[in-house]
């Protein structure tokens, strides 16, 4: 039970905690850092992706609980294909050089 068993709906659910917690006590809550390339875009307005993912597992698989960041690595072929594979929008932002 990984983040390939995660449906749409849990996803859903992840999202509207982050937007009632808001980001920063969402984020402290479940031990997640910023992220700092890979966002879920949905209603104009964007996600850390890993820690959404993760946090989705929790409302899947309540019994398990969510996963933690070191559970699994974020990035294009993990957390970006999954959320596009439910039909969501990832946007990648590069960062620029120092």
């Amino acid at each position: 039970m990984g983040i390939s068993d995660i449906q749409r709906s849990a996803v859903l659910r992840a999202v509207e905690e982050f937007n009632r917690l808001g980001r920063e006590r969402f984020l402290e809550l479940y031990n997640y850092g910023k992220a700092k390339q890979y966002f879920l875009k949905l209603d104009g307005k964007f996600y850390d992706s890993k820690a959404i993912l993760g946090v989705a597992h929790k409302y899947q698989f309540p019994v398990k609980g969510p996963l933690k960041s070191d559970d699994f690595s974020g990035g294009k072929l993990t957390v970006q294909q999954k959320l596009e594979e439910l039909g969501f929008t990832v946007v990648i932002r590069k960062l620029k050089p120092l």
